[in-house]
């Protein structure tokens, strides 16, 4: 069964913070809000947390993860930002976006993209992520809460804990979450493309 914590959406308990990262060090996955709809995350070298993610969501091989981080400095250890993404991509952070940009050797080679060698990160404005990933020390190995056949993601703590209660090992509640992921923009090619629209206003992008 899952463990549930109820958390303060802004003012987040240091204690029960530490707890879920101890549990995540130890090979948990866990379901946690962001500022774009919930996610399911584990630690970075996690494989059989990675599976169990493809499990719960049907996922195939070709899916990418999301590498979620504290800050820059942390998103710069994991993937290579020139001058003019750095300000496109600083400006936009933290926020509901998700980038795609070329991976460095500190990504593990199975959660990159095959040819292009890139990797989705991303910083969450959003207390509780933050304190998580910060507890943690590294990039929490991220994918939406999106379960196969249904349109939305679920919004509820209380929900997840019902419906994954033995396919996850604890869930975060702050209070309701919402429904749209992030907006992705791809910096692997010579001007940034769309990807996605979601939470982010893209306008920014085009």
């Amino acid at each position: 069964m899952a463990k549930y914590f109820d958390v303060h959406p802004e003012n987040p308990q240091p204690r029960t913070i530490s707890t879920v990262v101890d549990s995540i060090r130890s090979g948990a996955l866990v379901a946690y809000p962001t500022d774009s709809c919930y996610a399911l995350g584990c630690q970075l070298g996690n494989r059989d947390g990675i599976a169990r993610i493809r499990s719960i969501r049907n996922l195939d091989d070709r899916h990418h993860f999301t590498l979620v981080c504290h800050d820059f400095a942390q998103l710069a250890q994991f993937v290579r930002v020139d001058n003019d993404v750095f300000r496109a991509v600083k400006a936009a952070t933290p926020g509901s976006y998700t980038f795609i940009l070329p991976a460095t050797k500190e990504v593990p080679r199975q959660l990159l993209h095959p040819k292009k060698k890139t990797v989705g990160v991303r910083i969450p404005d959003h207390v509780v992520t933050q304190a998580l990933v910060a507890e943690l020390g590294e990039p929490l190995l991220s994918s939406t809460l999106l379960l196969p056949d249904e349109e939305e993601p679920l919004t509820q703590g209380w929900e997840i804990k019902e419906r994954l209660d033995h396919e996850v090992d604890a869930v975060i509640d702050s209070g309701d979450c919402g429904t749209e992921p992030t907006t992705v923009i791809d910096f692997s090619g010579d001007e940034p493309e769309i990807v996605r629209r979601g939470a982010g206003d893209p306008s920014r992008f085009e």
